[in-house]
């Protein structure tokens, strides 16, 4: 079995619950759903239709206040962002445009503006989405590639740290959620790309798309 995140070989099964099998990778300690379980594109929409995600809901603000405080504190002012996976109620987005940035929407289901996928950034931000990645590694290598150098991606989701507890664990229990990524994960990530790597806040990851040097005796591009 592959590692969805890394791509590593080096897994083994993690846990068997109710008929679902999850996957452990010893490379970058990600744990992950059998892919042949997940849902169908059809079954995975529909149960984000059931997700009450408002713009205007100021508890789901304050929730996303998590991401949004440790990045607002590293852009500088009027940048140009992306909220991937934005979900029907981009309430991110609108938080970090009353700051003063620029950002565009994009998410498979409900803002499917591929066009966004083509600009490159000074930051993304990654809310309650990586855990539904089919594909991360792929995900994570598209955000390396329309990332400005010196960009920021802040990804917020529900570390998975007590295997003991996986069982039961509520995030586990969302049928859409596939893959549960670790500290360790996301050091494996920042070092795999070149990111600086820090945690501000419980379940919130920043990393910084940390800017080429130039070759001594390089002349730059300007006169």
């Amino acid at each position: 079995m592959i590692c969805p995140v890394c791509l590593g070989s080096s897994t083994a099964k993690f846990a068997h619950i109710d008929e679902k099998i999850y996957w452990r990778c010893e490379d970058c300690q990600a744990r992950f759903l059998d892919p042949v379980q997940r849902l169908s594109p059809g079954d995975e929409h529909a149960h984000y239709l059931h997700h009450e995600n408002n713009v205007d809901d100021t508890s789901y603000q304050k929730f996303l206040q998590k991401a949004a405080t440790p990045l607002l504190e590293k852009l500088a002012p009027h940048c140009h962002g992306l909220d991937y996976g934005c979900g029907p109620g981009p309430a991110l987005a609108h938080m970090l445009t009353q700051s003063g940035h620029k950002v565009r929407l994009y998410d498979p289901y409900f803002y499917n503006n591929i066009e966004a996928l083509g600009d490159r950034y000074d930051f993304i931000t990654c809310t309650e989405t990586a855990e539904h990645f089919f594909h991360p590694a792929n995900e994570f290598e598209r955000f390396n590639k329309i990332l400005k150098p010196g960009g920021w991606l802040v990804v917020m989701t529900c570390f998975q740290s007590d295997d003991a507890k996986f069982t039961n664990w509520y995030y586990r229990q969302d049928p859409t959620h596939v893959v549960f990524y670790r500290h360790e994960t996301f050091q494996w990530l920042a070092n795999h790309h070149n990111w600086s790597c820090e945690f501000p806040v419980t379940n919130v990851v920043l990393m910084q798309k940390i800017p080429a040097r130039m070759p001594p005796n390089c002349p730059s591009d300007e006169t």
